[in-house]
């Protein structure tokens, strides 16, 4: 039996205890007699603000209470107009909208073009932003009138209609500046399809369908009226959640636990592909400290050649995940996976490149990671399989990510989803345009990104992408894994759809 699959085993004699213990509950019926979708994710939402927010269950609770000035459908990924009822490119650097009339607040406030002035030039100028890298083509937005705005932007950007959709939500003035930041993050107001009722610390957040929500939206008009999310602790209470009828609805089952849903009466259970990448990030510029074997290139091409990511995609992460060898997902545009250096396993070829590099031994080092064990599991065991003994630290997503922020992750284990965007300026500048979360710290690298960011020519746009991306996997500065399945288990009673993009659509669901 190989690495990979002694270590899918691991987690069998939990399975076969809890499916055990579990068979004594009978089943309980979901939520639909009372019109509420009971929901248990981990990743709770310390900031509800979605400016201030950068996990993806925040993401997901802001496209159910907050409305952008475009809407990408899901299914077509064609945008449409949501709070702009159209719009128009004046020039490279200058975009024009005509909002919607008649579109009212959580508040019973009216929205005009005061609201998206104020959100567009709030985010500008604010420096909690959490993910700065997706406003950074903003220079201001000008109020033409109640219902025209025009947007400028500090250079030609492609993207920007993309980024308007997908997460640039309008806030609403009047009621942010009366309550202030810190009040508006723990009980906001949107113009979403639902609204926030009830906020209980980081446990619980209560949602009820808006009423005076917008009738031509293209987000619809919510079929179920009210959404209850649980904030649990781990995987284990959410499946326990769903098994016992405290729940309806989860996500990211662990792959040995998928079973127990898809065979459990009145559950089903689904796997898709998503924008998702799970990564290895290394320290190749040295942030953790003088003398870091990382920034040796030996050293971390051998860490490529060390890890069986065909082996990984194909036992732990079932449902058709693919091996990716470029830094981002292959639709989005830019992302020229046949311009990246490839690495196959070949721990042979791993030993000998330490050994050249002066690490004929191996060398201790750290992995951080918030991402399955089973998957950690896996990278240190290759690690140390040639020579190379990581010292894992599991944590909570929140507190991994601000080390990695801080520059504290020798090895940092994570997975990107873009914010969704089906673009490569919504990676590669977040990893290697000098950010909080960039290891490299190269400009030549960065260069490239912001020309590829910042030119109008698709082609060239391609070309520079490709090349930064062909740096990038030559000089193994970051390691790509697969691609992210996202597994989703709910009450036969509901009807769901995942889709690619990895944002939960509440409201598109229905009881059946």
């Amino acid at each position: 039996m190989n690495l990979v699959r002694r270590l899918a085993w691991l987690g069998l004699a939990w399975l076969v205890c809890i499916t055990l213990l579990l068979g004594l509950a009978s089943p309980v019926s979901a939520q639909k007699s009372e019109d509420t979708l009971r929901i248990s994710w981990r990743d709770a939402v310390a900031d509800l603000d979605p400016y201030y927010n950068q996990i993806r269950t925040g993401l997901v609770i802001a496209f159910h209470v907050f409305d952008t000035l475009l809407y990408r459908d899901p299914d077509t990924l064609q945008l449409k107009p949501a709070l702009a009822a159209s719009w128009r490119q004046v020039d490279d650097t200058t975009l024009d909208f005509t909002l919607r009339q008649g579109v009212v607040f959580h508040d019973g406030s009216r929205f005009s073009a005061d609201d998206v002035v104020y959100t567009i030039n709030s985010v500008v100028h604010d420096s909690r932003i959490a993910v700065p890298s997706n406003y950074t083509y903003l220079d201001r937005a000008e109020k033409i009138d109640d219902t025209h705005v025009r947007l400028k932007l500090k250079h030609t950007f492609p993207a920007s209609l993309e980024y308007l959709a997908m997460v640039t939500p309008i806030l609403p003035k009047a009621y942010r500046e009366r309550v202030g930041a810190d009040a508006f993050n723990k009980m906001p107001v949107g113009t979403g399809p639902y609204r926030i009722t009830k906020v209980e610390g980081l446990d619980r957040i209560f949602l009820e369908r808006f009423d005076s929500y917008f009738a031509t939206s293209p987000k619809g008009k919510p079929a179920i009226r009210k959404l209850v999310i649980n904030e649990v602790r781990d995987s284990s209470e959410e499946l326990a959640d769903l098994i016992n009828g405290r729940a309806d609805w989860i996500w990211d089952i662990e792959p040995e636990k998928f079973d127990i849903v898809v065979n459990w009466p009145n559950l089903q259970a689904v796997r898709a592909e998503t924008m998702r990448v799970p990564y290895v990030s290394m320290d190749a510029a040295g942030r953790t400290g003088a003398g870091n074997p990382l920034t040796v290139e030996k050293v971390r091409q051998a860490i490529l050649y060390a890890v069986d990511r065909q082996a990984m995609a194909r036992q732990l992460v079932p449902g058709g995940s693919r091996v990716l060898d470029a830094p981002c997902y292959p639709s989005q545009f830019g992302c020229d996976q046949a311009s990246a250096v490839k690495y196959a396993y070949d721990p042979a070829k791993a030993k000998q490149l330490l050994a050249e590099a002066g690490y004929p031994d191996g060398f201790d080092t750290d992995l951080v990671s918030y991402l399955l064990p089973t998957w950690t599991d896996a990278v240190q065991s290759y690690l140390k399989a040639v020579g190379i003994k990581v010292r894992l630290a599991q944590l909570p997503v929140g507190r991994a990510v601000a080390l990695s922020e801080a520059g504290q992750n020798p090895l940092d284990m994570g997975s990107w989803g873009s914010y969704s965007i089906n673009d490569v300026s919504a990676f590669l500048p977040v990893f290697f345009a000098g950010g909080p979360r960039d290891y490299v710290r190269d400009p030549e690298l960065e260069a490239l990104i912001r020309k590829g960011d910042t030119t109008t020519s698709p082609d060239q746009r391609r070309k520079y992408y490709s090349e930064a991306i062909r740096l990038i996997t030559q000089r193994a500065d970051f390691m790509p894994l697969f691609t992210y399945i996202k597994s989703y288990g709910f009450s036969r009673q509901l009807n769901f759809k995942p889709y690619p993009d990895e944002i939960a659509r509440f409201y598109l669901s229905s009881w059946k």
